[in-house]
């Protein structure tokens, strides 16, 4: 006989609600970070460097948040969060391909380096794809398919928080042509 999702979605609940507000939190801050910075230093001459730098981040920590809401919900049966789980996982993978894309051939006045390369495309893409997997495996092996899906939110929020501190670093120690004294 099948268990319960309840039994296995209540073991999580803590967890879910530990990263689903961490996730919130660290939104918040992007937002109040990218606000204070523009203020400074004026509209950037490009938006392509937010859109592949500032706007992945916040998309991660969204995507942990929606990921933690989803398991968090009283749920009567695995299908559908796993439906919603594997959406989400297959939505994150293909925007990462798609700034992945845009990194290589629209950005202009920044080249990312290997570092930049592992931490804003191809770890996104590893969480993305475990998510992805956990959504697929979530009715036939739960418990395998909620620590792959822990691990995938987990390494989104550690992603995150890397590329949220060398955003801001990079924007504080960056100073826009014509302002330079």
């Amino acid at each position: 006989m099948a268990e319960n999702p309840a039994s296995f979605l209540g073991a999580w609940s803590n967890f879910y609600v530990m990263i689903g507000s961490s996730a919130a939190a660290l939104t918040g801050l992007m937002f109040v970070v990218i606000s204070l910075a523009s203020g400074e230093k004026g509209p950037p001459s490009s938006s392509d460097g937010i859109g592949t730098f500032s706007t992945p981040t916040v998309l991660h920590f969204c995507a942990a948040f929606i990921v933690a809401a989803t398991l968090s919900a009283p749920w009567h049966a695995l299908l559908y969060p796993g439906i919603l789980i594997g959406v989400m996982g297959l939505a994150g993978a293909l925007y990462t391909l798609r700034i992945m894309y845009r990194a290589a051939t629209r950005l202009t006045t920044y080249r990312p380096d290997l570092e930049d390369w592992c931490w804003f495309w191809i770890l996104p893409l590893l969480a993305f794809g475990a998510i992805l997997a956990a959504g697929i495996m979530l009715t036939h092996a739960p418990a395998s398919a909620l620590f792959l899906t822990g691990a995938g939110v987990v390494l989104l929020i550690i992603i995150g928080i890397r590329n949220a501190w060398d955003v801001v670093t990079y924007l504080a120690i960056t100073v826009p042509e014509g302002t330079k004294k």
